[in-house]
């Protein structure tokens, strides 16, 4: 099917094929009323749309400004500057740092001016802290401190740690200029503690939830400390945003398509849908649709399985078992076609390896034979597969993208009859974890844990 214009094409051709028509006639008939729900915000979960027009209406506010002003000062002031969330509020801006950045920034010296941008409050790993408080021991950092309430534990934990430690070493005027608080507009720890230190502060909006905030603060200022393009985007986001909402031909548009092949083949034949990358900068980026994904859908004993997978790296582990495995599955290939950087194969006069018929051509030739021949036996092996072509990897394709994926779970899961915008079931394991930390008010529970844990 032809798509519409965009910055995101899609292929369904390799993945269709495997679908009956009635799946996929279905689907669309069921994509049509998904859409109408979404855009009248007449679905569950409509208090948190706030995604739908956010990249416009961010440009229009000019947060842009806003943004890049605190940037600019901490990049000047710092060697290091620790982006502290977990979940929404680390993975969106992470994966855009990693897949606009150089592979191997995090081994190059920093310098004021140009920091490296860490991540810490994602784990409870006392290593991972240790090695980090290590790295900034003697050296200039700042912190970003990206939580709704401010008392979510991982990173209530690491924002203790670090900013303690920078306030007895550098002292409280010092440490005010190089914390800043991404936090409820009036309510929770972290909004009172802002105030009450005078940090920078921005707001996550409360339509908005956590796994789709890339596009607010949460994410653009730790891409902006990073020193990437947040205008353009939030140009690519707006841009895909305004054609997903004004089309008359919505099954066209490659979010659409996208959902309804994925259900199609879900209700069909898969459980789990593999999303695979052929440039490890996209890695990080796998990472945050995992979380899109599967907070949206996974809930009422419904939803595919997502996993992201880097080719061809993950062709040498996990090739097998999707070439000749169960075959349960939806593949989901993103295809570049214009890489950053051209290598050219040189030749070798002894060719002991073989490889001077490869002589003059180029890496990316080279990786996409590897992306045909790939896309070629998985779908001889009976394997559904879609590919999600890109232009290049710019802040523009890489807007596009992740508003492609938002409103694609947005239409996926009202197609399945869920709230794509809840995720009732992430508390359970907060609860027990609590209840054995014997935090206060927990008394019953952690002895009944206990006694379970112990039989």
């Amino acid at each position: 099917m032809k798509t519409a214009a965009s910055l995101i094409q899609i292929d369904t051709t390799h993945a269709q094929a495997h679908l009956s028509a009635e799946a996929i006639r279905q689907a669309e008939q069921d994509a049509l009323v998904a859409i109408q729900t979404l855009h009248t915000g007449s679905g569950a979960g409509s208090d948190f749309l706030g995604w739908l027009t956010l990249p416009e209406e961010t440009i229009e506010r000019n947060l842009c400004k806003q943004v890049k002003t605190v940037a600019d000062k901490l990049r000047q002031e710092c060697l290091y500057i620790i982006c502290i969330g977990i979940g929404g509020s680390y993975l969106g801006g992470k994966a855009v740092i990693e897949a606009l950045g150089d592979h191997f920034s995090t081994h190059r010296q920093p310098e004021l001016g140009h920091p490296q941008v860490l991540f810490a409050g994602n784990n409870i790993s006392s290593d991972y802290l240790h090695d980090l408080m290590d790295l900034v021991v003697d050296k200039p950092f700042g912190i970003v401190n990206i939580s709704k309430s401010g008392t979510t534990t991982e990173p209530a934990i690491a924002f203790r740690m670090l900013s303690q430690y920078l306030v007895a070493r550098d002292g409280q005027e010092v440490s005010k200029r190089r914390i800043v608080a991404i936090t409820d507009k009036k309510r929770g720890a972290l909004r009172r503690l802002a105030d009450e230190q005078g940090y920078d502060t921005f707001v996550i909006p409360d339509n908005v939830g956590g796994r789709f905030s890339v596009l607010t603060p949460v994410g653009l200022l730790p891409i902006a400390l990073a020193g990437f393009d947040i205008e353009a985007l939030l140009q690519g986001a707006s841009d895909t945003a305004l054609l997903y909402r004004s089309t008359e031909h919505p099954l066209e548009t490659p979010a659409v398509q996208y959902a309804v092949t994925r259900q199609a083949a879900y209700r069909e034949r898969a459980v789990s849908e593999v999303l695979v990358a052929f440039e490890p900068r996209l890695s990080a980026l796998g990472q945050w649709w995992m979380q899109l994904f599967g907070e949206s859908e996974g809930k009422e004993g419904k939803g595919l399985l997502p996993l992201s997978l880097t080719y061809t790296t993950d062709l040498h582990s996990m090739g097998q078992w999707i070439q000749q495995g169960p075959h349960n599955i939806l593949e989901t290939m993103i295809v570049v076609d214009t890489p950053r950087d051209t290598i050219t194969i040189p030749t070798d006069e002894q060719n002991l390896d073989g490889l001077n018929y490869l002589a003059g051509e180029t890496m990316h030739h080279v990786n996409e034979q590897a992306h045909l021949g790939t896309l070629l036996a998985h779908e001889d092996g009976g394997v559904p597969v879609l590919q999600l072509q890109l232009p290049q990897i710019d802040a523009r394709t890489i807007g596009a993208f992740i508003y492609t994926m938002e409103y694609a779970v947005a239409i996926s899961g009202y197609m399945m009859g869920i709230n794509p915008f809840d995720q009732p079931g992430v508390e359970d394991y907060k609860r027990n974890m609590f209840a054995l930390l014997a935090k206060p008010g927990s008394e019953s529970e952690t002895k009944a844990m206990r006694q379970r844990l112990n039989k």
